[in-house]
């Protein structure tokens, strides 16, 4: 029995020194462990730091700062105004006015100045020379003095525009300051203007639309263009005994004929009534026109008149043509 107990005492000794040696194992892996948690933990809060100070990062005082380029100034003490086109109706313009001009007008309007406001001056100077009191129309924009640009809405594309920077007084009157330079809008559709150096002559383009589409003499569309060139080639300045085509008829022998056209084209307000050499005139919906006159020998006085919805207004151009053949 002595010899059972101290078995039994023996085997209790070594399942708590087992118990001891494990418990200690798992002590340390857990400590171990709990070491990386912090090292990686460590780790991530260094580069999420990193990546904050880089983002919303300021320099130090009295450290430099290198830029790629140096900062544009915020203006250059000079006053101007510059105008360019956005697209058929829209302008831009940008400016800058120096506190010296604006203190300077206010010394010389005084009283006149106090409730001014500063505004943009809109002119249409299409066709015409402007001298700053000759515009066809104008309108006036009011802007933020604090603001260096605008987009101005024209209404009116196939216009020419200026632009003055001032300001409107009390009593209605614009003082400028500063004028801008003269843009041109394009038309919202195919331009009027035919190149001459691509006109088809009226006999080539017979022999293409009336017989080089199967469309012969004996087809409707062909005979009409028979006929109409009869009647043009025995028209007007061809009709003598002399014309070279009456003898190229008759004899079939070697002959060239030349005369000239004028094209007239322009453009006013879409409602106005316009004339040319005193006979109206049909505008289109945009204002445009456009005209087409056969061009003799001599001097050819061609006046052009329109005049505004109200007849307040009236502008008048005349050309005057020369034409000589030798």
């Amino acid at each position: 029995m002595a010899i059972l107990r101290k078995v039994g005492e023996k085997l209790k000794n070594i399942a708590a020194r087992n118990k001891k040696r494990v418990g200690r194992a798992i002590s340390r892996k857990k400590a171990k462990e709990t070491v990386v948690r912090e090292e990686k933990r460590e780790t991530l809060g260094i580069h999420e730091t990193a990546v904050v100070q880089a983002k919303f990062s300021t320099p130090e005082p009295g450290r430099p700062v290198r830029r790629a380029m140096e900062d544009l100034p915020a203006g250059y003490h000079e006053n101007k105004i510059v105008l360019q086109v956005r697209d058929p109706w829209w302008l831009h313009s940008y400016w800058e006015l120096t506190s010296d001009a604006i203190d300077a007008l206010r010394r010389r309007l005084g009283e006149s100045f106090r409730g001014s406001r500063m505004a943009l001056r809109v002119y249409d100077v299409s066709y015409i020379i402007f001298d700053g009191k000759n515009a066809n129309s104008y309108f006036d924009i009011e802007v933020n003095p604090q603001a260096t640009s605008w987009y101005i809405d024209t209404k009116g594309p196939g216009r020419s525009w200026c632009v003055e920077l001032g300001f409107r007084l009390a009593n209605g009157d614009f003082i400028a300051i500063i004028r801008s330079n003269t843009v041109h809008t394009p038309i919202d559709g195919p331009s009027w203007i035919t190149d001459e150096e691509w006109m088809i002559p009226d006999d080539v383009f017979a022999r293409l639309y009336g017989m080089g589409f199967g469309l012969g003499q004996s087809s409707p569309v062909g005979k009409a263009w028979q006929e109409r060139l009869k009647r043009e080639l025995y028209s007007g300045a061809l009709s003598s005994g002399a014309s070279p085509v009456k003898k190229h008829l008759q004899q079939k022998g070697f002959w060239m004929v030349v005369n000239t056209e004028l094209v007239v084209y322009g453009a006013t307000e879409p409602d106005a009534k316009l004339t040319v050499q005193g006979k109206p005139v049909a505008l289109r919906a945009d204002g445009t026109f456009t005209l087409r006159f056969a061009l003799p020998d001599g001097r050819q006085v061609i006046p052009v008149e329109a005049v505004s919805a109200d007849s307040s207004q009236r502008r008048s151009v005349t050309p005057i043509v020369s034409r000589e053949t030798r």
